[in-house]
Parts: C-alpha cells; sequence; structure tokens
C-alpha cells in the first residue's frame, strides 16, 4: 500500500508539477482547484494513516503504529485518552454529521413525510451527502432531514465539481500546504462548519443525533463535542472496538449477519468494561449497507439461472436487513443489556447505509420502505430522499415479514451461495 501511495503520488507531481513537492505554491492563475486529481480516489486506497502527512497539528508516530488523541469537550470522564491501533488496520475517512430542524429564519416549514418517519416511527432520515455552503442543508433539515453522511468519493464530487473551495484551496497551497494537507483542510472545515450548525440537536437529543463521525485523529482537528469515532467492521477492527467503546465509537461497513453479531458484542463487552458508572454519553451506530448486497448477491444468481434462483434478485439485502433487526432486539434485551441500562447505557443504532437502488428496474424506494423501524437510521441520498418525500411509505415494516426474510435467507443459501463469503468480499470491496 506505501507502495501504491508513492506511486499515486508520483503521479500526481508529474501531472501537476507545480504541485508535485511539499511545500511548493500552486500557481493558481494556471491550474483551478477543479481541475486536480483530488485526494480522495488516494485517500480509500493508501494504508493507514489516512491523514495529511503534513498538517499541523496532526503529528504522525513512527509508521509501525498509527496514535490519535481523542478529546470530548465538556465530558471529563471521556477525556484525554489514546489509543494505538497497527497500520494494518484499515480505518476508513468516513464522516457521520447529525442535525436536526433549524428554525432560525423563522419562515414557515411544509410537513413531508421524513418528519413522520421521525415523529411516529422513530427512524432518523439522514442526508448522504455534505459539500459547500453547508447552509444549502438548511432547507433540507427543515423538511425533516435529521442528518448527513459522508465519505471521500462525496468530497471528491463536491470539491472537483464546485467553485465554492478555490478560494482556501489557494491559500493553502501558497502558504506552502501539499495536496493531501490541503485536501484534508478544505474536509476538516467542512465537517466544523456542519458541526455548527447541527450542534444544538446534540444537545437536544442527549447525543442521540447531532455528532459526526470520523477517523480517530480528526476529532483533535475539527475540535468540536459532537465527533465520534468511526472504524470499518473488518476482522481485525472489531476486537478494537471493546478497547475504545467508552470513547464513544461507530462502526461502518457491516456486511453480514455475524459480523454484526460481533461487532455488538464488542459494544457490550466494551460498555462492561469501560469502568464507567454512568454510560449515558457514549452513543454509536452499526452501519449496515443494503443495496450492495443485492448487487453482488444478484450477480450470483443471475449466473445459476434457474428460475429459482432468478426469482430471489433485488430480495437478498432486505431480507438480511430484517434478520439483522431481529438480532439488535435480542442482543439489546435480557439480563444482561438490564443490568448496563441502569447504568444509563444506550442502544448501538442500526443505520441502513447504501439505500440507492443499482438497479433502475426496482423501485426508487426499495431500501427504504421495508427498512422502517424504531430507533434506527435510514441515510439515503439524493435520489433515495426525494423518492421518499414524494411517494415513501411511512408505517413499521421493518419486522412485518420476518418469517418472509427467513424464508428468502435460507433459499439463497440452498442454492449454494455463501452469505459468509458475500459479506467477506463486499467487505474487502468496501475497504
Amino acid at each position: 500500500r506505501q507502495k501504491q501511495y508513492r506511486q499515486l503520488t508520483s503521479h500526481l507531481r508529474k501531472a501537476h508539477p507545480s504541485i508535485g513537492h511539499r511545500g511548493s505554491p500552486l500557481n493558481t492563475q494556471k491550474t483551478k482547484l477543479h481541475q486536480l486529481p483530488l485526494m480522495a480516489s488516494i485517500i480509500t486506497n493508501i494504508s493507514l494513516p489516512a491523514t495529511p502527512l503534513n498538517s499541523s497539528p496532526v503529528l504522525l508516530p513512527p509508521p509501525t503504529t498509527t496514535t490519535f488523541l481523542l478529546r470530548f469537550p465538556s465530558k471529563p470522564a471521556l477525556s484525554s485518552s489514546r489509543l494505538s491501533l497497527y497500520s494494518t488496520l484499515p480505518l476508513t475517512a468516513s464522516f457521520l454529521v447529525k442535525c436536526s430542524q433549524n428554525g432560525g429564519n423563522g419562515s414557515h416549514v411544509k410537513r413531508t413525510s421524513l418528519h413522520d418517519l421521525y415523529e411516529k416511527q422513530g427512524q432518523s432520515p439522514w442526508y448522504d451527502n455534505l459539500c459547500r455552503p453547508v447552509t444549502d442543508l438548511i432547507p433540507l433539515i427543515e423538511s425533516g432531514v435529521r442528518g448527513v453522511t459522508s465519505n471521500p468519493a462525496i468530497f471528491q464530487k463536491a470539491i472537483s465539481t464546485s467553485n465554492a473551495y478555490n478560494d482556501q484551496f489557494r491559500e493553502l497551497v501558497h502558504g506552502g500546504k501539499d495536496i493531501e494537507s490541503a485536501y484534508w483542510e478544505l474536509v476538516v472545515k467542512d465537517i466544523q462548519d456542519a458541526c455548527r450548525l447541527f450542534e444544538p440537536i446534540y444537545d437536544e437529543t442527549d447525543g442521540a443525533d447531532g455528532t459526526v463521525d470520523a477517523a480517530k485523529w480528526l476529532h483533535k482537528v475539527v475540535d468540536r463535542p459532537n465527533v465520534h469515532i468511526k472504524i470499518p467492521a473488518t476482522a481485525a477492527c472489531v476486537p478494537s472496538v471493546k478497547e475504545v467503546i467508552s470513547l464513544g465509537i461507530s462502526v461502518n461497513l457491516i456486511f453480514s449477519l455475524s459480523r454484526y453479531e460481533a461487532v455488538i458484542d464488542a459494544y457490550l463487552d466494551g460498555l462492561e468494561a469501560s469502568g464507567l458508572n454512568d454510560l449515558s454519553r457514549i452513543t454509536s451506530v452499526a452501519s449496515f449497507y443494503v443495496s450492495r448486497v443485492d448487487t453482488l448477491v444478484d450477480s450470483m444468481l443471475e449466473k445459476i439461472g434457474i428460475p429459482e434462483a432468478l426469482d430471489l434478485r433485488g430480495k437478498a439485502a432486505n431480507a438480511q436487513a430484517a434478520l439483522a433487526f431481529q438480532l439488535y432486539q435480542k442482543k439489546f434485551s435480557g439480563p444482561r443489556w438490564e443490568a448496563l441500562v441502569r447504568k444509563g447505557a444506550k442502544k448501538q443504532r442500526l443505520l441502513w447505509a447504501s439505500t440507492n437502488v443499482k438497479n433502475p428496474a426496482y423501485p426508487d424506494t426499495l431500501y427504504v420502505d421495508p427498512l422502517v423501524g424504531p430507533d434506527t437510521v435510514s441515510t439515503m441520498p439524493d435520489q433515495a430522499l426525494q423518492a421518499f418525500i414524494d411517494h415513501g411509505t411511512v408505517g413499521r415494516t421493518i419486522d412485518s415479514n420476518v418469517s418472509e426474510a427467513e424464508g428468502i435467507y435460507s433459499a439463497i443459501e440452498k442454492l449454494g451461495i455463501n452469505w459468509g463469503h458475500v459479506g467477506s468480499q463486499l467487505e474487502f470491496e468496501g475497504i
């Protein structure tokens, strides 16, 4: 991965000699920000740390480990903790910003199905996009959106297609920043601005909404109270969840039931091992990916080719998601969980991610309508969000037909498709 990173940066240097070396200013009269092959494509492929290589105040330790300082302002019990992870643990730099309605302009806002989704069914609708200016989110917030998610690919699109970043970028490169450091400072500003906009809901909901999830180093750079950790649910990373759960950790890229159960167990173990008498400030989500499952399983079903297999296309993802919700209910109940509740523990909410429909033959709310349930989150990109506002169904559906979900899950297995292999392949592709 280090070799791959060197090759990628070498490519950038050849393409743009004026920014090829750290400290060399960019000739902004000749090269504009949107013309650069932005760093999101690199960040998603390099090894740890996925952080600026030369940016203050982040100081990188020796290559063998990556150490992150986490600070939680106004939360003494959680402050000044350090975490060290081996560089083989592949953290992804994705961010999670939760928000609520902003009534500051006093304008009348028409209710939408998103308000009902939260108020009647207990599911938080989030928007899968973040760009400048973040104030563009206010109409969505007023329409009922309670959160925002982003990732390097989204930032790449935002930065490369907008002029809103050019002024800050010019200042950074004239100040001697290399392109990767400049990229991350652009990203950090967006997250900081979003935090300022959304912080009131963090207080109103006692931390349930209003947080930002990011890679560990970003917490220090953003320096906002509503920043949490987010790591991928790989076999290598899951054991570390127990060690850092008291810091407020969220888990990303879950594609299988077995991995999800391991994530829940690590969360519960971490709460018990935290040594805290008050667990009420610890909040977390587990991001369970949906449409990507159907994309892969559908291709396998089509290769099998028999009518029984073809009839199961477009059903695998929601069936597995429904069973994940059953697992969620089972794990967050009983004597063990009740003992933690007495200390103020909160459930690790299920977040449905990758809700955009990949197959145009499928309904545009396929991964939203059937997954409505209490204490869950659904993050939707533009297409899915607008479709749900227009004709989405508000009603508890996630456990409306569990027996059907079990039948679909079992039928796919009987056709020779290994759910464990499906999860492993998607996890590998996601990382």
